[in-house]
């Protein structure tokens, strides 16, 4: 009996240990309030491109890069060159690769098949019947999930307390409409289920006949199927672990995905036995590329090098660092691919104007509340947890705070009941008329699309001053900013202001969790002004002038104007300056918005670009960070003049004042903004190449489900990624699907044993899901990074713009 039971506790293990695993293939999806760039090939992070090409083939059907055509096409136009394909091919270290480069090219000629997915028991039992039934799944699961995940958005909210599997099987068990479809004995079969989920996944395997070998890619072919759904799930399950604990929302929806395929299975084995028996083989394989796999990633790759190689050249001009004069104005701005347009505007306006990068968290991991509300928003990357607390608002400012939240609870209150069933029908007659002013106000995109202003942030509870110090010092060596500082040195932070997108938040700072930068910026230009930290600043090296000023601002990246916080501190001796910094940002403005206008549809100039924020019917309000393709880690000088065309995240950063701290900077630059940087471009990619799964459809036909996310039309899965109008303009793609360039100006040695210490950093670049070279004592890209620890020398022609393998 002690035998029988170790044995059942040892099988349930296993599964439960399956389960697990196929939830780490699944991304986390953030809800849209603080919706984040996220990497749809997370979970696939230690494969190639070509093995998970095969894996997403198998669970989804899913191709993992663009047609032949698009190679095709840029080969044709001389986009890529036959150094790049050589290149490329020389690289990939999968056998079964073309054997020379004419073989290579006649591949890229063809068109590739479409990969074909392991069908499921409920697409055999949909090609037996006629019936949709994986349509019908995700309609009914969609329908239970929007109620059970609800943040406030339904009337009548679904019922709490329960896990999901509780909570299912309670719903399912009164839900007729699959015995309406035809699934016989379903409610029975749901009521019947053991109330352990780990024991249903259990008895499902032992009825479908699954191999150990078969659950890996089998049961995340199931996982995949609910779509977001999943993603949310193992969004809850990424919280849980950030916090060293865990939930099982995720296997819970294993079970539920099981418990259809068993009841379908139950009614059409006879029909479906031997094309299940074959299924079953396909999962219990191992995942091997096939050449086409490998065709596509040398593709893949040759594109990249293409793109490095104007890279290169853009760099290619030797510049000498230089310590210059005493600057007007030092700007801090967002390493965001918006702020390279805005900052080299901002530099063109006057030679004293410095400007600089940094992640738009500026360095506060802050949990904040916003004035007037107890609700803690994340204003920090998403992979790190919360340090401190923040909260605006003073006590002299109570009677504004609980008038504002009256305010805000009365519109809550008449928002529902316009909704209600015993108001609907009759509002729009007694009310209509009230409306007419807001309805000509919004049509004339008269509403909204200015950045909110609140109280100044202050930590709560306050910092002790060791703390402040410390952190101080943290920042602004993170910054490379430790000497020569400026009368003024502007925090900027970054954020959009638009009107009628549920996708709003995945347009602000992805380094604040989602939200905008102003928090942040503020915060720390108090900290910085602040006379006790100044002092304990010099102890530790760094002397700050007595006439510098921090300032926080934010930049609204739709409409390309800069709001400052001036007023958040004694700004008196520093009048003049700060008039004359408004006058230059307002003229870099109008520059950025004239380059801009360029690359957005329908807009006449700069003046109309603003007003896309404030248009209810506007599907591309700005681009956001579409078109990023490289990460540069350099002082400004490398990269200053150069026109990297809002595609490159810059991070000032100079090794020299960071060698003697063990690169300690150089470390969290590689392990936090340029894993932030690499989910964003990956998202842009997944939703580039695979819209359909990756991407989250036409914002025209959105519906908002829960306040989660989005549906495309009235019902079935939640979609994820980025909408079909964020990468291309109707026309053609504004963003060319390429993996990010990670470019360095630090010694080989230390990147090395970074990448030796983080192995989830080295698997990245290992896999080629990044780039990583390095920028010489010159400026210029010398070498690059293969994988396994090692490196090769990376040589400029500058004749043919060409970044070639040195001999």
């Amino acid at each position: 009996m002690n035998t029988k039971r170790k044995n059942q506790e040892s099988d349930l293990a296993m599964f439960e240990a399956a389960a697990d695993k196929a939830a780490q293939q699944i991304p986390p999806l953030w809800p849209l309030a603080s919706s984040v760039a996220v990497n749809p090939f997370l979970g696939q992070a230690t494969e190639t491109l070509a093995k998970t090409g095969a894996r997403l083939a198998r669970v989804g059907g899913v191709a993992v890069t663009m047609p032949r055509s698009w190679y095709q096409r840029k080969i044709d136009a001389g986009d890529i060159i036959d150094d790049d394909l050589e290149a490329a091919l020389t690289a990939t270290r999968h056998a079964g690769k073309p054997a020379d480069l004419a073989a290579l090219k006649s591949a890229a000629s063809k068109t590739r098949p479409e990969p074909a997915a392991a069908p499921t028991i409920a697409d055999l039992a949909a090609k037996a019947s006629g019936i949709d039934w994986p349509g019908l799944i995700a309609d009914r699961f969609g329908a239970w999930a929007g109620g059970y995940f609800d943040q406030g958005q339904a009337l009548w909210a679904a019922p709490r307390g329960k896990s999901a599997w509780s909570a299912w099987k309670a719903y399912a068990t009164h839900d007729l409409t699959p015995e309406i479809a035809g699934l016989k004995g379903f409610a029975s079969l749901v009521a019947d289920a053991p109330e352990d989920p780990t024991a249903a996944i259990a008895d499902v395997v032992a009825r479908l006949g699954l191999g150990t070998a078969a659950l890996e890619t089998y049961f995340h072919q199931l996982l995949f199927s609910l779509g977001g759904w999943a993603q949310f799930a193992r969004y809850d399950l990424w919280r849980a672990e950030l916090a060293d604990g865990d939930d099982r929302t995720i296997t819970d929806f294993l079970a539920i995905r099981l418990l259809w395929e068993e009841a379908l299975f139950i009614q059409y084995e006879a029909v479906i036995r031997d094309d299940w028996a074959a299924a079953r083989q396909v999962h219990e394989e191992p995942i091997s590329p096939t050449e086409e796999h490998i065709v596509d990633e040398i593709l893949q790759e040759a594109a990249e090098r293409a793109t490095q190689r104007g890279l290169a050249q853009t760099l290619s001009k030797v510049t000498k660092l230089r310590a210059g004069e005493r600057a007007s104005v030092q700007a801090v701005f967002c390493i965001d691919v918006r702020s390279e347009v805005f900052r080299r505007a901002f530099e063109v306006i006057d030679p004293s104007i410095q400007t600089l990068g940094f992640a738009g968290f500026f360095g506060i991991f802050t949990k904040h509340r916003r004035f007037a509300s107890d609700v803690e928003e994340g204003r920090l990357p998403v992979l790190i947890n919360p340090a401190v607390e923040s909260s605006s608002g003073t006590e002299n400012e109570k009677g504004e705070d609980t008038a504002m939240r009256y305010k805000a609870r009365a519109k809550r209150a008449w928002g529902r009941f316009k909704l209600a069933a015993v108001s609907s029908f009759a509002f729009v007659e007694a009310m209509g008329p009230a409306y007419i002013g807001k309805l000509l106000a919004d049509g004339l995109c008269l509403n909204g699309g200015s950045p909110a202003t609140e109280p100044p942030p202050r930590f709560d509870p306050e910092l002790v001053l060791e703390t402040k110090i410390a952190s101080a010092e943290t920042v602004l060596r993170a910054m490379s900013l430790t000497d020569r500082f400026a009368r003024v040195v502007l925090l900027v932070g970054h954020g959009s202001a638009v009107v009628n997108n549920p996708h709003a938040s995945a347009l602000q700072c992805g380094a604040c969790g989602g939200y905008s930068g102003e928090v942040n910026a503020r915060l720390l230009a108090g900290l910085l002004n602040e006379s006790k930290v100044r002092e304990g600043l010099v102890a530790r090296g760094i002397v700050i002038p007595s006439d510098t000023l921090f300032v926080g601002a934010l930049h609204d990246t739709a409409s390309d104007r800069v709001t400052l916080y001036d007023r958040d501190v004694a700004s008196n001796h520093h009048a003049t300056d700060i008039g004359r910094i408004r006058q230059w940002l307002e003229s870099a403005g109008k520059l950025t918005r004239g380059e801009r206008a360029l690359r957005l549809p329908r807009t006449s100039g700069e003046g109309d670009v603003g007003m896309r924020a404030r248009n209810w019917a506007e599907v591309r309000p700005e681009w956001a960070l579409a078109g990023c393709k490289a990460f540069i880690a350099a002082p400004r000088t490398r990269t200053a003049g150069r026109d990297l065309e809002g595609s490159a995240f810059l991070h000032d950063y100079d090794w020299r004042q960071d060698k003697d701290r063990d690169f300690s900077v150089l470390e969290l630059i590689m392990t936090a903004p340029v894993v932030v940087a690499s989910w964003i471009s990956l998202q842009y990619y997944g939703s580039s190449v695979a819209p359909t799964v990756f991407g989250s459809g036409n914002k025209l036909l959105h519906n908002v489900v829960g306040g989660i996310g989005v549906l495309e039309g009235n019902g079935g899965l939640l979609r994820t990624g980025l909408p079909w109008q964020s990468v291309h303009d109707g026309e053609r793609y504004i963003h060319d699907p390429l993996r990010l360039s990670v470019c360095i100006e630090a010694p080989i040695d230390a990147m090395t044993e970074i990448l030796e210490r983080h192995e989830d950093v080295r698997a990245l670049f290992d896999n080629r899901w990044l780039h990583l070279f390095q920028i010489d004592e010159e400026g210029r890209i010398a070498n690059r990074y293969t994988g396994g620890l090692a490196w090769e020398s990376a040589e400029v022609d500058t004749d043919v713009s060409g970044l070639h393998e040195a001999a």
